[in-house]
């Protein structure tokens, strides 16, 4: 996979939704059906550390995407991914039903729980439970596809670009304060 872009024509991007991930990719790797383009790759995700993606899966931007197995172990040789917050619900845009899971990780160098934590956030995309039985019951002489096998992960460096308080305020917002600061200075005592 050392070229980024295969399979898409020039002037192309990668730039999927939620749900595009869920139905389009994981849904038709998981009932082991092809899919158009064939630009993802599958990769074990844990030997490798997150700057170690370059070349080994599709890269769009500062973002890489691959299918991996899903597993409780996500060490890696320097470090680990933590689970943050709770699962969220991807919805498809038509029926407003639940069609998969998303759920993000942070990257920790070191060995847990004492790493120390980066800038490198993981999103893994999982399809929801109930679909592996609900397909597979009507079709009992075909093996029934394991929908909890494969993820999606996509994984990106956060920007340190901020003034370190998680928020960002807009340009109006800058201006507004700014002449607040002004009126103080240009009050009489």
């Amino acid at each position: 996979m050392g070229d980024n872009n295969v399979n898409l024509p020039p002037g192309f991007r990668f730039y999927p939704t939620d749900e595009e991930l869920v139905v389009h990719f994981l849904q038709r790797k998981a009932n082991l059906l092809p899919c158009h383009p064939d630009v993802i790759p599958d990769l074990e995700l844990y030997p490798y550390d997150p700057w170690e993606l370059h070349g080994r899966a599709l890269a769009e931007g500062k973002q890489w995407y691959y299918y991996s197995r899903r597993t409780q172990n996500r060490v890696t040789g320097n470090g680990y991914w933590m689970p943050m917050g709770m699962e969220e619900p991807v919805v498809s845009s038509s029926s407003n039903k639940r069609v998969g899971m998303k759920k993000y990780y942070v990257f920790h160098l070191g060995e847990a729980p004492d790493g120390n934590t980066t800038n490198w956030i993981m999103q893994e995309y999982r399809l929801l439970d109930s679909d592996s039985s609900s397909r597979s019951s009507k079709r009992r002489s075909q093996p029934k596809p394991d929908h909890n096998k494969w993820v999606i992960c996509q994984v990106y460096e956060q920007d340190n670009d901020d003034d370190g308080d998680g928020t960002e305020l807009s340009c109006l917002d800058e201006v507004f304060l700014s002449l607040d600061d002004l009126e103080e200075i240009s009050l009489p005592n």
